[in-house]
């Protein structure tokens, strides 16, 4: 279904459905005049020479300001989101109860990651948004809308001119510089569902100055989203989960492995508490009244429980569980506050000043970010283990005590009962924030001169950015936790403290507080501040950037001058990590402490281009109007990873007058993150998850010849280890495995090779029409990958030559087990990427087909990427595959039509992809959604311009489509939501 017939294929039909369109319209067309054209040069993202911007040697697509506007985007990742090659980033919760997130937005090019598609700011970098020593990332929200001129983005590429993290390709946002006058608009959206509101308000305003050589502009702005809860859409209230499926006969009987459910709740507890006579997660453990399950009410009596059709642990369909809707958050809120100043002055004619200032706030609200819980699927050493309770309890009422005595003769003498809940009252919240400030500085001075009959042009640059974040939440003080649920009675009557009311003084805790366990809404304002503590993070990134730069004409050649850019940069990256006093303690959940840390490092990089024309002007051959070849090199020394060398090559065929072809190929590279070259080191109890040893994996694996010789190897050197028919290591399932996380200071860059191969119609007989198709294909090894302890175990057993430095990262004890192990970050991962790009669009003035009458204008535009391959391996031994299903879409576009006539502007969208399988090599024996409906969502808007005032009002998912069932990623599950927006300019 991939093959390369199939792509030529494809590239052939869209040439075709072109000449198509030629022949549609070429008679009506055949009356227009041509109008001359000026071609002017400038530096167009993805190289720093100045050239003409239809001339790219890679491809690019650009985002304008009215794009933008007519969609009703208050902030650029939503305008990042509809680019067919970015995987769309909504801050939206997975659905397997991890935590929404902070909210931000950050590119991901052809989903390599995001912290493989380098963010740019005129051209420059700017600092990291990231939380500490995450990724170098910049979150779209800190980007002034009402400043965008266009948004560039090179698909493919990059670091040769760029430097690090410019593999997948690059995001320019480029700025006004000359704007003038007071712009103010405001705009209100809000879906049919009456949430998901979205108010945005800015202010811009420039002024020129000294006879037009100066120009001053601010900006300021401020939007607000609220979250989203899974209760708030149709699809996620389902509270849908898959389980195995009981009637299931085999893996060739057309019946799926899964079944699926809704209304799923956790039958093993609830808000209130479910009562268990021994702490394991199985429903003959509830403790029963006259045969039925008990639980809690509110205000701490008893009542019947009702656990549900019990599906699978902890699973259940209906009953009085916690629901499946309240263990995350759908969306996080966000609300952005940005300020900007852009200013330039000609200090005479070949020299300019210019400086930049950003300042950026930006709040992530999750509600459900933290989740205070104490159940029987944990131990309490995890800190959120199920509680013991006895008949001492001075929180049980005399009837509550009688019922419990009778349910439970043992409970009477002294054995405990066990409590399974979800707090509603114990933390303060359930909310994590997200608060981030970002600020940036630039001063750059740029000028141009004549020698030798030669033009050049230089830059020096200097900037400074910052970002303080903090992630604040609540959490509970596991070791205050167990003095406090341990209530008794003192002498006098009064619930105390166990440890204040027995004979040792030594054991006394004053700020003690007893906690009442059962029911919900009982918990003391005294318990919850002695119980609690405020966990999170503070960060810091920083990051100084001097960039020079020299380019021009280098010598005339018979087909035109030749033409280079040289550049030196210097940039130092600095990062603080500090955890929460409770969480460096290790007082907070499982009692893991979290060290406060920091890194830095910094790069001095040397980089060189050169574009040179083969063919062209006067000097061609039949079929070659244009030949040009550009190069770029780079030279990075960086302080930690080292020294790396990339490059890229590019030529551009011009063989007629509106027909290009063009080709590319380039070495990119990624340096580590400061965060996995220093992540703090933490050691926990944990499990392993697989031990290729084990008599059931010893046979499975990418060589398992080699995992088996590997495993004998080893327990003939160690024979107390026993039989290896027989092994099972318990390490695997149980929290018997001491595991060390962290950085790891050793890691390398990570490389790529990047080719790309195109082609450019833009015939002359179709004035306004052009169509670029675009292959592009990424290899890159020595990634950087998020080695997990079952990872190492792998790669050291599976390996021909096993490396002493990855087999020696755990330790096995007397038994064989594994009893230490580590989880960094490590170089062996790959990725393999192929896909294409496509764009067409054409421009009809109206007048070319009904003239004498001015009807307007129609503008259309294709936009799409189609994704043959995408492989990644962790390991360097595992494969797995993507392309093809809801992550990775074989196609992903979207068709614009745009109608315009003097004042009155329309607009009609529609975003599509297509059937997609829910998994790679999903089938009915595997899921019982292997297959997902194609997603097709429309959308409208309209625009009337007053003179000093334009009104616009549009329409998002017209038909409210959402997502395709059942993913809550594949579409956008906001559903349909209006907007409506005022434009003021004086």
């Amino acid at each position: 279904m991939r093959n390369s017939s199939t792509r030529g294929r494809l590239l052939a039909t869209t040439i075709v459905s072109g000449a198509a369109l030629a022949a549609v319209f070429m008679p009506a067309l055949a009356m227009a005049q041509e109008a001359s054209e000026t071609v002017t040069e400038v530096v167009v993202t993805g190289s720093r020479i100045r050239r003409a911007e239809t001339t790219t040697p890679a491809p690019v697509t650009v985002i304008g300001q009215e794009a933008i506007t007519e969609r009703g985007y208050v902030q650029a990742g939503e305008a990042l989101n509809q680019v067919s090659s970015i995987a769309p980033t909504y801050g939206q919760a997975d659905g397997s109860g991890s935590a929404a997130g902070a909210g931000q937005q950050f590119p991901n090019l052809f989903s390599l990651g995001s912290g493989r598609t380098l963010t740019l700011v005129n051209g420059r970098r700017t600092v990291t948004s990231s939380s500490g020593l995450g990724d170098r990332v910049v979150d779209a929200n800190i980007i002034p809308v009402g400043l965008i001129k266009n948004v560039e983005i090179v698909q493919g590429g990059g670091a040769a001119v760029y430097g690090s993290d410019a593999i997948a390709g690059v995001v320019n946002y480029i700025l006004k510089d000359d704007f003038e006058g007071v712009e103010m608009d405001a705009q209100y959206g809000i879906s049919s569902r009456n949430d998901n509101e979205k108010p945005s308000l800015r202010v811009t305003a420039g002024k020129n100055f000294a006879e037009g050589r100066g120009n001053f502009a601010i900006n300021a702005e401020w939007s607000k989203t609220d979250p989203l809860y899974d209760r708030d859409r149709p699809l996620t209230n389902m509270g849908r989960i898959t389980y195995s499926n009981p009637a299931d006969g085999g893996p060739n009987d057309g019946v799926s492995a899964l079944a699926p459910a809704t209304n799923a709740k956790f039958y093993a507890f609830n808000n209130t508490g479910v009562i268990f006579t021994t702490p394991a997660p199985v429903p003959n453990f509830f403790l029963r009244s006259a045969g039925t399950p008990q639980q809690f009410t509110a205000s701490g009596d008893l009542a019947a429980y009702n656990p549900g059709t019990f599906l699978t642990v902890p699973f259940a369909s209906g009953g009085d569980g916690f629901a499946y809707q309240d263990l995350a958050t759908l969306r996080t809120g966000v609300e952005r506050k940005n300020f900007n100043a852009l200013g330039h002055y000609d200090i005479n004619d070949h020299l300019k000043l210019s400086g930049e200032l950003l300042y950026s706030n930006t709040v992530g609200k999750d509600p459900y970010g933290s989740l205070a819980s104490n159940t029987v699927l944990n131990a309490p050493a995890t800190g959120s283990g199920y509680i013991p309770f006895f008949a001492t309890n001075p929180y049980l009422s005399a009837t509550t005590l009688a019922t419990l005595k009778a349910s439970s003769p043992s409970f009477g003498f002294g054995a405990p009962l066990f409590l399974s809940k979800a707090w509603t009252d114990l933390l303060p919240t359930r909310e994590i924030k997200y608060t981030t400030d970002t600020w940036r500085a630039l001063l750059s001075l740029e000028g141009d001169f004549n020698r030798a009959d030669r033009d050049f042009y230089w830059s020096l640059s200097a900037s400074h950015g910052g970002t303080e974040g903090t992630q604040a939440g609540w959490d509970v003080n596991t070791a205050r936790m167990a003095k406090a649920v341990a209530a008794v009675k003192n002498g006098a009557g009064q619930i105390v403290c166990g440890v204040n009311a027995d004979a040792n003084p030594a054991n006394d805790d004053a700020a003690c507080a007893p906690l009442n366990i059962f029911g919900s809404g009982n918990v003391s304002a005294e318990a919850r501040a002695y119980v609690t503590a405020p966990s999170g993070q503070d960060y810091s990134n920083t990051q100084d950037d001097v960039l020079a730069t020299l380019g021009g004409d280098l010598l005339s050649l018979p087909a035109g001058k030749a033409k280079f850019s040289a550049a030196y940069e210097y940039r130092h990256e600095w990062a603080r990590y500090t955890p929460f006093v409770a969480d460096q303690l290790g007082l907070l959940g499982a009692g893991v402490a979290t060290q406060a840390t920091s890194g830095k490092f910094h790069t001095n990089e040397l980089s060189g281009e050169v574009l040179v024309p083969i063919l062209g002007g006067d000097f061609t051959l039949p079929g070659a109007k244009r030949l040009e070849f550009d190069g770029s090199y780079r030279f990075v020394d960086h302080s930690v990873a080292g020294k790396e060398k990339v490059w890229g090559a590019g030529l551009q065929w011009e063989v007629v007058s509106g027909l290009t072809f063009r080709g590319s190929r380039s070495r990119n590279f990624r340096a580590p993150t400061l965060d996995q070259l220093f992540a703090p080191s933490r050691t926990a109890l944990g499990v392993i998850e697989k031990d290729p040893c084990d008599s059931d994996r010893i046979n499975a694996g990418p060589a398992p010849a080699t995992r088996r010789a590997n495993c004998q190897a080893l327990f003939a050197a160690h024979p107390g280890y026993g039989p290896l028919a027989t092994f099972q290591d318990p390490a695997e399932n149980f929290n018997n495995t001491l595991i060390t996380t962290g950085g790891n200071p050793d890691l390398k860059n990570e490389i790529s090779d990047t080719k790309t191969l195109g082609v450019i119609l833009q015939p002359t007989f179709i004035p306004g029409l052009t169509i670029i198709a675009d292959r592009i294909e990424i290899d890159l090894t020595n990634g950087i990958s998020d080695f997990t302890a079952a990872d190492f175990l792998a790669t050291c057993y599976d390996s021909s030559a096993p490396s002493p430095g990855v087999c020696g990262t755990f330790t096995r004890d007397a038994n064989g087990y594994v009893s230490s192990a580590m989880s960094t970050t490590y170089n062996a991962g790959s990725v393999n990427y192929r896909g294409e790009v496509y764009n067409i669009n054409y421009r009809l003035p109206l007048a070319n087909l009904f003239p004498n009458h001015d009807y307007g204008t129609l503008e259309f535009g294709l936009e799409a990427t189609h994704n043959t391959r995408y492989e990644t391996s962790v390991t360097g031994f595992d494969e797995s595959r993507i392309d093809g299903t809801v992550e990775m879409p074989d196609w992903r576009g979207r068709f614009d039509l745009r109608y315009s006539r003097g004042p009155l502007k329309l607009y009609y969208s529609v975003d599509y992809m297509p059937e997609a399988l829910s998994e790679w090599g999903a089938t009915i024996e595997t899921t019982p959604n292997p297959t997902l409906a194609a997603n097709i969502r429309h959308n409208i808007s309209g625009s009337y311009d007053f003179g000093k005032y334009t009104v616009r009002a549009g329409v998002t998912d017209l038909t409210d489509e959402m997502t395709s069932y059942p993913s809550r990623s594949y579409g956008d599950i906001a559903g349909r939501q209006f907007f409506v927006g005022l434009n003021a300019r004086f």
